[in-house]
This record gives C-alpha cells, sequence and structure tokens, in this order.
C-alpha cells in the first residue's frame, strides 16, 4: 500500500506540519514559452504515489476556489468523504485555519454518532459551524417515515438551497464523488448552477488539463467536488494512512436491526417506528451513511481499517446501494441534483 506525504498516521502530526510537497497539476510540463525546464519539478511530479496525486489535486482546487470566490463554504456531511475533504482543507491552508465556515444541513434524522463527531471535528478545525434546519420542514413535521421522497426534497434540497441564498455563499465544496452513481459521474469537478441552484447537465464547461473556469454571472454560483476523481478504496486507504477520526458506525459491532424492503436498518432511537418487529442484534456496519431510518447497513467483521479496505478489494457494489433514495425511480439522483440536490 502506498504511503501518504506524511510519514506520520496520526491527526495531529498532519495538523502540525504541512504537505511535505508544493505541487500544482501543470508542474513539469513544457510549454514552448519555457527557455529554461525545471528537470527537478518534473521528477516531484513523477515521485507522488497515487494518493500524493490525489491529494494535491483536492488542495489545487480549494485553493483555486479560495482565490476565485467570493464567499466559499465546506458542506459537511460529517461521512467519511467530509472527514476527508476537511483533513484536506486543512491541510491545505496550514499554518492558517481553512478560510471558510463548515455548513451542515441538519434534517434531525442523522445518527447520533454522527451529531457527536460533528461539533468534536468543527472545534478541533478551529472552524465556523453553520448548521441549518429547514424551518418549513420543522413546521410541517416532515419525516422519512411518513412523507418518503418529500422528506429528501424539503430537508436535503430545500434546506441546501435556503442556507446558500441565506448566507450568500457562492461556492459550495461538496466531497461527493464520480464512482458513486452514473448523474455524478458527468458532473464537473466546478458545477455551476443558475441563481435557482439547478443543473443543467448539458451546459457544463470543459476542464481540460485541470484548467478550471470559475467565472460566473451575478446570482450564479458553483459546487465544486475536490474528491471527484477519488474512489471508496482511495478514501479508506486515505483515511488509514492519515489517521482521520471517523464515525464509529463504519466499524463493525452488534447493532439493533430490522430489515425493511431489502436493507438492512439500525434503530438508533426510539423515533423509530417498529410493525410488530423485534429489533435482531447483528454485526453490521455502514459504507454511507445518511438519515438512519433510509440508509441500510451491510454485515461484515471488520472491525479496523486494514479489515475494510480488505473488504473494499473484494466487493463488487456501490456503497450507494445503502442508500434508500437512490432507489426512488419517480425522483432519480439526476432529477434531484437538476433542482438543487449536492
Amino acid at each position: 500500500m502506498a504511503r501518504s506525504s506524511s510519514d506520520s498516521c496520526s491527526d495531529s502530526m498532519a495538523d502540525q506540519h504541512p504537505p511535505i510537497w508544493e505541487v500544482t497539476p501543470d508542474q513539469g510540463r513544457i510549454t514552448s514559452a519555457e527557455t529554461q525546464f525545471d528537470a527537478g519539478k518534473l521528477m516531484s511530479l513523477r515521485s507522488l504515489t497515487h494518493l500524493q496525486r490525489l491529494e494535491a489535486e483536492a488542495i489545487h482546487i480549494m485553493r483555486e476556489v479560495v482565490s476565485e470566490a467570493e464567499k466559499p463554504v465546506m458542506l459537511y456531511s460529517v461521512g467519511k468523504d467530509s472527514a476527508v475533504m476537511l483533513h484536506l482543507a486543512k491541510k491545505a491552508f496550514y499554518p492558517s485555519p481553512p478560510p471558510f465556515p463548515l455548513l451542515h444541513v441538519d434534517t434531525t434524522w442523522k445518527f447520533r454518532d454522527m451529531y457527536s463527531l460533528r461539533d468534536r471535528a468543527a472545534r478541533k478545525a478551529g472552524m465556523q459551524l453553520l448548521v441549518h434546519q429547514n424551518p418549513d420542514a420543522v413546521r410541517q413535521g416532515i419525516n422519512p417515515f411518513d412523507h418518503g421522497g418529500l422528506h429528501t426534497d424539503m430537508w436535503k434540497t430545500e434546506g441546501l438551497k435556503q442556507a446558500l441564498d441565506l448566507h450568500g455563499f457562492d461556492a459550495a465544496f461538496g466531497g461527493a464523488r464520480r464512482d458513486e452513481e452514473k448523474s455524478r459521474a458527468k458532473e464537473r469537478i466546478f458545477s455551476f448552477r443558475t441563481a435557482s441552484h439547478r443543473w443543467d447537465p448539458k451546459n457544463q464547461r470543459p476542464e481540460l488539463w485541470r484548467t478550471y473556469n470559475a467565472r460566473k454571472a451575478r446570482g450564479e454560483s458553483m459546487r465544486v467536488f475536490p474528491l471527484s476523481n477519488w474512489t471508496e478504496l482511495d478514501i479508506w486507504q486515505y483515511i488509514h494512512l492519515e489517521n482521520i477520526e471517523i464515525v464509529p458506525l463504519y466499524y463493525a459491532a452488534e447493532r439493533p436491526t430490522v430489515i425493511r424492503d431489502g436493507l438492512t436498518l439500525m434503530v438508533d432511537d426510539d423515533r423509530f417506528p417498529l410493525k410488530g418487529e423485534e429489533p435482531v442484534m447483528r454485526s453490521i456496519r455502514f459504507r454511507t451513511l445518511g438519515c438512519y431510518p433510509l440508509t441500510g447497513a451491510v454485515e461484515s467483521r471488520a472491525t479496523t481499517l486494514p479489515e475494510i479496505i480488505q473488504e473494499m478489494l473484494l466487493t463488487t457494489t456501490s456503497e450507494r446501494q445503502g442508500r434508500a433514495i437512490d432507489h426512488d425511480q419517480a425522483a432519480s439522483m439526476e432529477k434531484k441534483k437538476q433542482e438543487g440536490y449536492f
């Protein structure tokens, strides 16, 4: 397994030291205008490992956004991808804290362990944490058991648009990756949205040679995905090498579960309505985390990061198979994204 840019596997050491290399994606490329060739930079680029290249690309993207956007923000969903993205942001702007706040669009239905890590991670990073709940969804009591797809539409899609408009953010970092789902595979790293936050998959800008065009008209915004080129396996290897703190639910443990609609659901609190069911203790873990009544677990004995990585080497299914909202054919992921979903 390739080592990361930091020889230390502790998060505290990663916080104290910036990346030991500084390389942008176009360093080492020869152009006709160059009169001298810096062989050292080319050798530096070639000596980077796979994970170091991904790290360099993500850090370059973050710095590019900060230099171009007027008011950026980082969406923080508390999942493994958000944990990696936050870690990269701390490296990108070390020794200062990242020059933007964290935004959590809260549905009130996340796992309890996610809320615990959310507040702790924000304090540790020295960043402002903004939490937004859609007041209309609160007032109407929208929940995943009684309202189906409306739960996602109101809490997540409308909640996100409200938060971006309320604070005037013109660029939002997200942890989506292209390998997760087919509609995400066609989205650019810099994904532009209209003034009403709509996404048009047929009107996207080219990103040739990792050159990004951040220009936008007044009222427009962009969603930016620094982890677009990462895979789920890359994420787990990076978490292991950098010793990044993640929600304990990613590790296998005995937990109370019920089986519904083909998904193994964890009974996380007393709001979960049991329909004559008796929760069964199973050894499970989660590959993806969202609202707990809509997130399926996988049976597993992987209690350490090396064991999780070994599972990833053998798996043949996407982590999004565990998300109930992804199986809603009437409201596909692409349709959700066109309406403003992240």
